[in-house]
């Protein structure tokens, strides 16, 4: 009798004991998806700040001492081409906007338009301010709220616009929102046909969505559950509910392809399962573990936001790997051979080995640099325009065209200047108060500055209204000189602060990241797979494979390139998250692909000792599935980048364009190349590794 590891056995357990499977997950699935549609309400819109930073004090000291007008307070634009302030009708609509937000259990005051303050010269636009009550979380559900009677204040000539930051959060979500559902609507259809080409079966094809459905329930239910100890962000729904279809989609196919192949060599339905589990099964688990600790690494972003959506995708992810590793074989186990029911009648449903790639490991193994050294000439020249890569955080143009917080943003840079919608606000005793006013008055950076409160505490709000739009790339200087020349007590603060000392955290933490997961990923590849040779190489050509997808992102989103054929307005830059982020997001999945493909090749390794096998029998193996898990992927990654407001567009084009240069030119080219070039040697270990390392074999 064949003596199968723990994954095999556990395959084999829930084969034996499927009710108890089957009744556990149902407790899962009816428990935490009873709470999932409450997620999305409970889910924040706000966190984008780097906690404990100076222009976060801020927002808190203003809040608590100048009665809420931090920038998580609420503005509201009146504006009009036909009247202007003090007359009746322009009166009466600010008065009814007022009337409004006092209403508001989220706002603690409201500070109408003067002429000495927020009228503009042409008197054709005014704005009032409503101080936040609640914490920025809560500010952007309340404008969620406003923002729809607000506009219905509007009358013909007159516009009613929600804008600041809050505002903008608020539309940019609810924009952000359509655009997933839309694209939702576009992916499932797609996806399922490409899994009933891929599967070649009805029944087959379906297991891939159980996982799916199952692991966006439990992770959803999880993050509202979540929500009740701390803010999660709306966004961790979002990429976990990617990251479930498209995972679960590539473990379900691995999985089940090496259990249809395995039911035509065992006579049980168990050993058949025993098998899968101990082969296809371990792979998925270190692909699994690979890919939480490589999502894991954005936990070093000291941004709420940023942390809850690791959060959400690594409890997506974990769902669906337990799924994998236990409902998924009681399943298979409970359909045995009617896994092939309902068949298109062209499909060998008990084919394993792909005729197809071991022809094409044939013709790499005679001729490697005929495919590999085009393969990596492109994949070089794709990396070249990252090193001119610039970062930036959003702008205004995140925002749909029409949106009320566009409007309002736009009105109000018109009226005020440029810098107007990104006015800093400095908080110094009153010690300092003159001394800071003339260092700011002073400043090339400021076109104007006020004071704009004293609190009985004794602190001083100074208003000071940069020269530039809060997205130039002069802004960031412009805060660190003002800080610098302002005295020892002056906090700077206010949103365009607070989105630069985000970037500053964000590009301070993108190399420890990079380099932490590159090395978790090769200490892990090497426990798996024994060879630290492979090992590495599996490694630097997923960082290839990275660094090619971010060349052409900055070819399309910071020069500006397709962007008419795309549909989108370039800001001139790359989100200051995409790096850190999304090449989390990305290594992690050609990860995943490096895992299915050097398992297999590692298995034949195992039975032949013979490293021309062990190239030929992975791809033959695991090129399929590689394949069809990369289609699935680039399909689902770009129905994001079609709809919706520019970060879901960077992350579609970006994760989409990943995965189809991983799949066709590294994972299925250049990464067999440079094992072919590499030999027996490639499978070298040195001995006191090998005495450290536990024993895993692919084998059975």
């Amino acid at each position: 009798m064949t003596a199968y590891g723990p994954i095999g056995r556990l395959g084999r357990w829930t084969t034996e004991n499927f009710r108890i499977v089957a009744a556990i997950w149902l407790v899962i699935a009816v428990g935490l998806g009873f709470f999932a549609p409450k997620a999305e309400h409970a889910l924040s819109g706000a966190g984008w700040e780097a906690t404990g930073s100076e222009s976060v004090d801020v927002r808190k000291l203003v809040d608590d001492q100048f009665g809420g007008m931090s920038s998580s307070a609420l503005m509201v634009v009146v504006h009009s081409d036909d009247s202007t302030f003090g007359s009746a009708g322009f009166d009466k609509t600010v008065n009814q906007a007022a009337a409004v937000l006092k209403d508001s259990n989220d706002v603690k005051g409201v500070v109408l338009p003067s002429k000495q303050s927020w009228v503009s010269a042409d008197g054709h636009t005014a704005v009032i301010q409503a101080g936040a009550a609640s914490d920025s979380n809560q500010m952007v559900h309340a404008a969620d709220d406003l923002k729809e009677e607000l506009a219905g204040l509007e009358t013909s000539g007159t516009t009613v616009s929600l804008t600041g930051s809050s505002g903008m959060w608020s539309d940019f979500n609810q924009a952000n929102k359509e655009a997933m559902m839309k694209s939702e609507v576009i992916s499932w259809p797609v996806t399922l046909l490409i899994l009933v080409l891929a599967f070649g079966s009805l029944v087959a094809a379906g297991l891939p969505l159980m996982l799916t459905i199952l692991g966006l329930m439990a992770a959803a239910g999880s993050l509202y559950l979540g929500t009740q100890l701390f803010d999660i962000s709306i966004w961790a729904m979002n990429f976990a509910m990617m990251f479930a279809l498209a995972l679960g989609i590539d473990y379900a196919l691995f999985i089940v392809y090496r259990f249809r192949g395995a039911l035509t060599s065992n006579d049980s339905t168990s050993d058949a399962i025993a098998e899968t589990m101990d082969t296809a099964g371990k792979a998925v688990f270190f692909s699994g573990v690979t890919v939480l600790i490589s999502l894991s690494a954005v936990l070093l972003v000291p941004s709420p936001a940023f942390r809850s959506m690791a959060i959400g995708v690594m409890l997506a992810v974990a769902f669906v790997l337990a799924a994998s590793l236990t409902l998924l074989p009681g399943v298979l186990g409970k359909l045995g051979h009617r896994v092939n029911k309902l068949s298109l009648p062209w499909v060998h449903t008990g084919e394993h080995r792909s005729p197809k790639f071991a022809a094409w490991g044939e013709r790499i193994w005679k001729r490697p640099l005929l495919f590999g050294v085009p393969a990596l000439l492109i994949l070089l020249a794709l990396c070249v325009p990252v090193f001119s890569l610039d970062t930036g955080m959003p702008s205004i143009k995140v925002v749909p065209e029409g949106d009320g917080a566009r409007v309002g943003y736009e009105q109000v840079a018109d009226s005020f200047g440029a810098g107007a919608p990104g006015t800093l606000q400095v908080v110094a005793p009153n010690s300092e108060v003159a001394q800071a006013t003339t260092a700011l008055k002073s400043d090339k950076g400021i076109a104007g500055v006020m004071v704009a409160g004293q609190s009985p505490q004794g602190y001083t709000l100074i208003a000071a209204t940069p020269t530039v739009d809060p997205s130039d790339p002069a802004m960031g200087p412009t805060i660190d000189r003002v800080r610098d020349e302002l005295p020892a007590g002056a906090l700077v603060g206010g949103a365009a602060a607070e989105n630069h000392d985000l970037e500053n955290a964000l590009g301070d933490t993108t190399a420890p990241a990079i380099a932490i997961v590159m090395t978790l990923g090769f200490l892990l590849l090497l426990i798996a797979l024994r060879a630290p040779i492979l090992a590495a190489i599996a490694v630097l050509t997923n960082l290839l494979a990275v660094g090619a997808a971010f060349g052409v992102a900055q070819l399309i989103f910071q020069e500006g390139h397709l962007t008419g054929l795309l549909g989108f307005e370039s800001q001139g830059f790359l989100d200051a998250w995409a790096p850190v982020f999304f090449f989390a997001m990305v290594f992690a999945i050609s990860m995943d692909y490096s895992v299915f493909l050097l398992s297999s090749a590692r298995e034949h390794w195992e039975k032949s000792g013979d490293a021309k096998e062990a190239l030929i029998g992975g791809l033959a193996h695991s090129g399929r599935v590689v394949f069809a898990a990369a289609g699935v992927m680039v399909a689902v990654f770009f129905t994001f980048a079609l709809s919706g407001p520019l970060p879901p567009r960077e992350m579609g084009i970006i994760l989409g364009v990943a995965v189809l240069l991983d799949a066709a030119l590294v994972r299925l080219l250049l990464l067999p190349v440079l094992m072919r070039l590499a030999g027996t040697k490639l499978w070298w270990i040195p001995t006191w590794i090998d005495r450290r390392l536990p024993k895993v074999s692919f084998g059975h």
